[in-house]
């Protein structure tokens, strides 16, 4: 078989090695036959009966297996030369083994292809032993769908470049890297324009300038109808007047973009030339039946869809996240229902999440109403859709934890203080004695568990301090090792030059005990937990789990188990509240997110790794802190407290029960309390010039006027009055507001009686 433009020779003709062999069999089959007629023996002449029949319909299927191959082969040749034929750069086709199956005329005229019956045999003179660099580019191509490599010659470089075309089939292009494509020969056989900023075309290849008949300056000379649908049809101005064409638009580098038109889809009242060049879009195409099912797809879409194949499938096997039936929305489509048919799908892949924004048009192919389905990646916009989703949700779990952590702190404050009025009229022989301490014991545990959503929400007050690890760990192993039980082994490594961090050393004592209780019980039959810490150094910016850590030191916490481990949908719910891969009753769920709360809020990160079987590690990172070259003034000691202090204590609480519980506990004492129930009643009571106070405890969030502000009012009058303000919310909720106001401390409710007295004796002694 030959022509002007290309070559396929009997030799590479599989089809004609299959021949001699049916004819074989053939005679095989009538040879036995005949025999059938000789034969005496009934029993002999029934086996070569057999014989013959199956050697015949062997010789049947051999023959429609080689005209099912020459039809293949003469269909893909003919799409060969249609593709290739013309091409000024030489193309050769090819099988598995590197035989050559077709050679444009290029490829006969630099490289001899029609004398030779292998690739590497055509290349034999231009490039020295070319049978490695052959089969690794084909290994390239069979893994990557295409390769290319420059390759150094007597006569210059030469770029081989290999496509997968089909199964077993391969297009290869030789090309001189010296030599400049022909002006009649454009690279993009597609009309395609670069844009810059401003709508001005900076660029048009020749079939763009040969479908709008001239050099365009700006986008509005070839669309009438700004501004441009991507993945639409848009109406263009061409030589024949506008014309209805489908238009996909792809961001560039420096604000450029890359527009590229199909003319050969039209409307649905317009007939399309074919779908020659459907696969040589740079953008995801698929060509739908109404019904769904796929019936032309191009690599990108199969790239972006993670399938080898896609025809036959239908959308819903691809594709699935729309709230209704998907044929349905099809079918809307197929009939110009709803306007812009786009949606945005999640793609059904196991290896990775991938989202698509799917854009149908329609278009007409021999009578029947077909769709162009347009796909644009919309993972990292889903992505940045689901991060703001979940900060305004954990935004909202946050204050609605800190709303109720207030009230409870104020019911706790006043069980818990009343608790200790009780306790200070009974003794340890009382029988009432043991009551009124389960009471107390088990609103600290309350108080606990309300802490715990304060940590989560990220608003409880912290009392960070300079710390070393190794300190805070040798401190805590002891319990560590009772909560991790018999069966477990602890394990600790330390840097020895291990950095100093700045945190609240109870909080970050109850993140360590948190991750290492879910290490224990992530291995029921026991194993090994091991510890460790390291110094860290990052010289860029380290982005992980939709963080950024930015370039300085860390001290490094890993903590790693041994157990069945985390499957990679749930590793990333893992510190969401009140999620937990524990059966029912044996977990809240609120272990690692109250974990995340606090060391996010000390000014770290917190992530974990985990493979099915292979066991989980956490590891926390927590800025090193550099100490000063001045040495730091050690704190005085505070001063011995007298069992009783004389002084007036204006009292200021909208918390009837806590109110009652402060004023005795502050009269026990033996001072002065004046009470009001708002801020409005204080500031009334303090225009009584004549009234002596010492020291304002107020609380901070109370209805009309909050406590900083009417403090600020009652200072401008009495400048050295000394101030406790009382909160159920965290000290960083008002922190600079407090910072403004002098001889002013903080108390964190719940508070007991001991606490709330000695600091408001402390505030005394410092007046």
């Amino acid at each position: 078989m030959a022509s002007t433009t290309g070559t396929v020779l009997p030799l590479r003709d599989t089809a004609a090695q299959i021949r001699p062999r049916a004819r074989a069999v053939l005679i095989a089959a009538v040879l036995f036959g005949a025999a059938a007629v000789v034969v005496p023996d009934a029993t002999l002449r029934m086996a070569a009966v057999f014989t013959s029949a199956i050697l015949l319909m062997s010789a049947l299927w051999i023959g429609i297996v080689n005209a099912a191959e020459t039809r293949f082969r003469k269909a893909l040749v003919d799409a060969a030369q249609e593709f290739l034929g013309e091409d000024a750069t030489p193309a050769i086709l090819t099988g598995r083994e590197g035989d050559i199956r077709y050679a444009n005329r290029a490829a006969m005229t630099a490289f001899s292809a029609d004398e030779a019956t292998t690739l590497a045999g055509a290349l034999k003179h231009a490039v020295a032993n070319p049978g490695p660099i052959l089969y690794r580019l084909e290994s390239r191509a069979q893994l990557r769908g295409s390769a290319h490599e420059d390759v150094v010659t007597r006569a210059g470089h030469l770029r081989i470049g290999v496509h997968r075309a089909a199964a077993d089939r391969y297009i290869w292009r030789i090309e001189k890297s010296a030599d400049r494509p022909s002006r009649e020969v454009d690279p993009v056989p597609l009309p395609m324009l670069t844009v810059g900023r401003g709508g001005a075309v900076l660029f048009m290849n020749s079939a763009a300038r040969q479908l709008v008949g001239a050099r365009a300056r700006s986008l509005d000379r070839i669309f009438p109808k700004m501004p441009l649908r991507s993945g639409q049809i848009n109406d263009i101005t061409t030589v024949d007047g506008l014309s209805a064409c489908l238009v996909v638009e792809l961001e560039g580098v420096a604000g450029r973009r890359e527009i590229f038109l199909l003319p050969g889809v039209a409307p649905t009242e317009r007939q399309p030339d074919g779908w020659a060049f459907f696969d040589e879009l740079p953008v995801p195409l698929l060509k739908l039946a109404r019904t769904g099912e796929v019936q032309i797809s191009n690599r990108p879409a199969r790239d972006l869809l993670g399938v080898d194949g896609c025809c036959g499938k239908t959308l819903s096997e691809l594709m699935e996240g729309l709230g209704r039936s998907i044929p349905d929305w099809l079918e809307d489509a197929a009939k110009g229902r709803g306007g812009v048919q786009s949606e945005f799908l999640r793609v059904r892949r196991d290896d990775r999440e991938t989202f698509v924004q799917v854009t149908l048009n329609r278009a007409s192919e021999a009578g029947e109403t077909v769709l162009i389905a347009v796909l644009n990646d919309a993972t990292k916009l889903k992505t940045l859709e689901g991060q703001f989703v979940q900060s305004q949700k954990m935004q909202a779990i946050g204050q609605l934890a800190g709303g109720v952590a207030h009230d409870f702190n104020n019911l706790l404050t006043a069980i818990a203080g009343h608790c200790d009025l009780l306790l200070l009229r009974h003794d340890q022989g009382d029988p009432d004695y043991g009551d009124l301490i389960q009471i107390n014991q088990n609103a600290n545990r309350a108080a606990a568990l309300v802490s715990q959503l304060l940590a989560y929400s990220r608003k409880q007050t912290l009392r960070p301090e300079v710390m070393d690890l190794r300190d805070m760990l040798s401190d805590l192993t002891h319990l560590l090792n009772r909560l991790v039980g018999e069966r477990v082994m602890l394990s600790l490594s330390h840097d020895p030059t291990l950095w100093s961090i700045r945190a609240d050393k109870r909080q970050l004592e109850q993140v360590l005990m948190n991750l290492v209780v879910n290490a224990r019980d992530a291995m029921p039959e026991g194993g090994d937990i091991r510890i460790a810490t390291e110094n860290v150094t990052f010289d860029e910016p380290l982005r992980r789990d939709r963080a950024v850590l930015a370039p300085g030191r860390y001290v490094r916490v890993t903590v790693t188990d041994e157990g069945a481990g985390i499957s990679q949908d749930k590793i990333q719910k893992v510190f969401e509240p009140f999620f937990t891969t524990k059966r029912t009753g044996e977990g809240t769920g609120l272990g690692l997110s109250t974990a995340y709360g606090i060391v996010k809020q000390t000014g770290g990160f917190i992530f974990a790794d985990s493979q099915p079987g292979e066991g989980t590690t956490f590891q926390v990172l927590l800025p090193a802190h550099l100490r000063e070259d001045t040495a730091e003034t050690e704190p005085h000691a505070p001063a011995r407290l007298a069992s009783k202090t004389e002084g007036v204590v204006l009292l200021v609480e909208d918390e009837a029960p806590v109110r009652a519980f402060a004023s005795r506990a502050l009269q026990l004492r033996g001072m002065t309390v004046l009470e009001a129930d708002s801020a409005e009643a204080a500031l009334e009571l303090l225009e009584d010039s004549t009234l002596e106070v010492d020291v304002f405890v107020s609380d901070v969030v109370m209805p009309g006027i909050d406590g900083p502000a009417w403090v600020l009012q009652a200072l401008e009058r009495r400048p050295e009055t000394q101030v406790v303000f009382m909160s159920g919310y965290a000290e960083e909720t008002f922190g600079e507001i407090q910072s403004r106001i002098p001889n002013s401390t903080f108390l964190p409710k719940p508070f007991s009686l001991t606490e709330l007295t000695e600091t408001v004796q402390h505030q005394l002694s410092q007046g």
